[in-house]
């Protein structure tokens, strides 16, 4: 396709690369990570993703060596031969990674004949591309792992799957042979034995990552449209490729603190009565509660923007009973704008041309929830401006947080053909390029809409996205079931997705689909807690799955790990400020944080929340003894406080009221009091659980609301403990001026309580 190498130029840290019969540049962006591109005739027009690409001066060498150029830097050397195949060394010589140079051997070779004979017994058959338009090849070498792409089903590891990456809605219980779910973060980790890095393809065409099941040889990475495009991350751990990807597609805001705690949602609340007994029954059974989600039958006739008072009352004295409560209102909303004459926002959208059309000019329509329905078109500028202005009809109602819905975007009348005309800001597109960031456009526009209208740090979900999404909303993984595999996937998709970026995700606790057991419903909640969102939410067509529908032991344990998130959310927010500034999810797999360890490669059912607490959950129905393992290092068993060392695999108890729960020796770890809902007690006194060993500790305060913190309104506090049981606290910033009065600090079983003061030394 490209040719031998005629000549190179270089310009700044870009070399560009001239073949026989096409041109491509590589950028070097810092000594670790480079940016590969070429023209494949689509415009190239801003990424949706990256928002920091600044250029950090770098020391390269560049020569021409025969048949090929190379780039070096202090860290890397980068060959490009011809037919652009790039090779990647470390700076030992050691190869990371390089092209494949044979030709691909698609797996399935069966005649088109065989394939629709298969489909009429209901067989899905997808044959494999000999070729796609972009495509790029690279050898398996002695890769043991691939992490990322969002939220795929399957195990943590991806090799030897395949996915595309085609935003999808898909009700069925989602299987490990999926290939495609709501999202596309075209991101990956390659985890070699003695290295590792990572590949960003910054296309939003239906696009493809086979990791090896198309041959044991190579694996691939290709889109059906749009330029090469990808950047290549280096660094010396994983958590240093993350950071670098981080930084240039933004980081996950710091959310409002409330939005960490437990939320209630169900599809099927269905009037201002049901409403108000799930916030009654909440209080009723003193299990803490934060949010209530308000799903589409709150709508006038699925009609977006709107209310159904008939249904629910007037909207404002609703929200304020709820709030006097403790309870913030999520309203659900659907991009498909209901076609009816005279619907206010159907009107002005006509008016202003907002909705996409076919080719011929004619507005596209389709069918979702209200009916025959037309899409918004979020790539532009004004149509975004335009729906966040309606956002304030919602804030004005009293909702506190939307929940963007159907957005990949959905259709019940056939998937929207690729030549539908959307816009790119002021070019026009289609489809087939905005499909795959059309959740992310449509979440833009409500965080803007909250950030204007609210005021306060905006609280948006997305059930579709892109990269980069996370900068606007948080995220959970759909439409699953209530069964054990679905339960099992939770651990593998959430670090993957935390991996990828979007590390404000949360599964619906229990399942949407199906009917969920009571001890699933359990084993469900004992992960949930200890997730960066925390939602029960289930379809009106399966059980009811609020605790009080089971029996008493299922409210029993369900409080008890409800609270247990309550008195953990200092350490969860402190987990969500630090991800705010250096990308490290606040779940995470434990290969992140041990990865020289091979045990840890392939855990699938254990995960970090933060630095400091291992969570070993149960999974398997039935189970009251599971596998735990523990890296190197002192762990405390978090309920026994026993001292365990490892590294070591040994049988935990866990009968069904426990989850197993482990902590670094030296963990200083802060607590609240259990409250109801954020807000409910003044916070005046911090409880530090101090365990035994040496470590620190940074803990950040500020009124987990506004957006103050920018203008210094925070504290930080820097805590240590020694081996001898020496404790140190210092007061690093004090711009919050309502900080805590005192410290309650428990360790080996005695309390102290300690006056706050700028620095604090004493013996415990």
């Amino acid at each position: 396709m490209f040719g031998k190498i005629i000549e190179y130029t270089q310009t700044g840290q870009k070399i560009k690369i001239n073949f026989e019969y096409q041109s491509g540049e590589i950028t070097v962006i810092n000594p670790r990570v480079f940016h590969v591109y070429s023209d494949f005739g689509a415009d190239r027009i801003p990424s949706k993703a990256v928002v920091d690409e600044k250029i950090i001066k770098t020391n390269i060498n560049v020569t021409r060596k025969e048949d090929a150029v190379r780039i070096q830097t202090d860290v890397l050397t980068v060959w490009v031969y011809d037919d652009f195949k790039i090779d990647v060394y470390d700076g030992n010589g050691n190869a990371l990674c390089r092209d494949y140079r044979g030709k691909r051997m698609p797996r399935i070779t069966i005649s088109k004949e065989s394939a629709e004979l298969m489909k009429k017994e209901g067989h899905k058959v997808a044959l494999s591309k000999d070729k796609y338009q972009i495509e790029v090849v690279k050898e398996m070498m002695n890769t043991a792992a691939f992490y990322g792409l969002g939220d795929m089903t399957g195990f943590l590891n991806k090799k030897g799957y395949a996915y595309e990456l085609w935003n999808s809605d898909n009700p069925m219980p989602h299987v490990d042979s999926f290939k495609s779910l709501y999202k596309s973060i075209p991101f990956m980790i390659a985890k070699q034995p003695d290295s590792a890095y990572g590949i960003f393809m910054d296309n939003t065409f239906h696009s493809y990552w086979d990791f090896g099941q198309e041959s044991t040889d190579y694996y691939y990475f290709a889109a059906d449209g749009g330029n090469l495009n990808y950047y290549f991350y280096s660094g010396k751990s994983i958590k240093e490729i993350i950071s670098a990807y981080i930084k240039m597609t933004g980081t996950v805001p710091v959310p409002q603190m409330w939005t960490l705690g437990y939320h209630q949602s169900r599809w099927g609340y269905e009037s201002r009565s049901d409403i108000l007994e799930i916030a009654e029954k909440m209080r009723q059974f003193n299990i803490p509660c934060d949010a209530i989600h308000f799903d589409i039958d709150y709508m006038e006739q699925f009609k977006v923007f709107t209310f159904d008072k008939e249904k629910y009352g007037e909207p404002r004295e609703l929200m304020k009973l709820l709030a006097e409560k403790g309870f913030k209102a999520v309203a659900i909303l659907d991009p498909g704008v209901k076609a009816e004459e005279g619907y206010d926002i159907y009107e002005e959208g006509k008016k202003g041309n907002y909705f996409a059309t076919t080719p011929e000019g004619e507005i596209y329509t389709n069918v979702v929830w209200p009916g025959e329905a037309v899409y918004p078109d979020f790539g532009r500028y004004q149509v975004r401006q335009w729906w966040s202005q309606k956002i304030k009809r919602l804030v004005d109602y009293g909702f506190r947080g939307i929940w963007n819905d159907m957005n990949e975007p959905a259709g019940f009348a056939g998937e929207i053909p690729p030549d539908i005309v959307f816009g790119d800001e002021e070019a026009k597109s289609t489809h087939a390029q905005m499909h795959n960031v059309y959740g992310h456009m449509m979440s833009e526009a409500a965080y803007e809409g909250m950030q204007k209208h609210d005021k306060r740090r905006p609280f948006v979900i997305t059930r579709a996205c892109y990269a980069g999404s996370w900068r606007y909303a948080c995220t959970w993984t759909g439409d699953n079931h209530s069964i054990w595999s679905h339960l099992q996937m939770v651990v593998p998709q959430l670090c993957n997705l935390g991996m990828s970026g979007m590390g404000f995700a949360g599964t619906d606790i229990g399942g949407f689909g199906s009917d969920a057991t009571a001890e699933l419903l359990i084993r469900w909640i004992q992960i949930g807690c200890f997730s960066p969102m925390c939602r029960n939410h289930s379809s009106k067509v399966g059980r009811y799955q609020e605790p009080w529908q089971f029996d008493e032991e299922v409210c029993r344990i369900y409080k008890k790990y409800v609270e247990l998130r309550y008195q953990l959310l200092p350490y969860i927010y402190d987990c969500f400020c630090d991800m705010a500034k250096t990308g490290i999810p606040v779940m995470r797999p434990l290969v992140l944080a041990y990865e020289n360890d091979p045990d840890t490669w392939e855990l699938n059912d254990e995960f970090m929340l933060g630095e400091n607490m291992l969570i070993a959950p149960v999974t398997t129905q039935g189970s009251r003894k599971r596998m735990v393992y523990l890296p190197k290092g002192d762990w405390i068993d978090f309920d026994t406080e026993e001292l365990i060392q490892g590294p070591g695999y040994f049988i935990k108890d866990a009968p069904l009221d426990t989850c197993p729960v482990y902590v670094k020796a030296g963990t200083i770890l802060p607590n609240y009091p259990v409250q109801q809902y954020v807000g409910e007690k003044e916070i005046t006194e911090l409880t530090l659980r101090v365990y035994q060993g040496s470590g620190d500790y940074y803990h950040y305060q500020d009124d987990g609301e506004s957006f103050q913190y920018r203008q210094g309104e925070y504290n930080l506090y820097h805590f240590s403990i020694a081996p001898n049981g020496r404790f140190h606290m210092q007061c690093m910033a004090n711009g919050y001026k309502k900080g805590y009065k005192s410290l309650r600090i428990i360790y080996k079983g005695k309390e102290q309580i300690v006056p706050i003061q700028d620095e604090i030394s004493i013996t415990l």
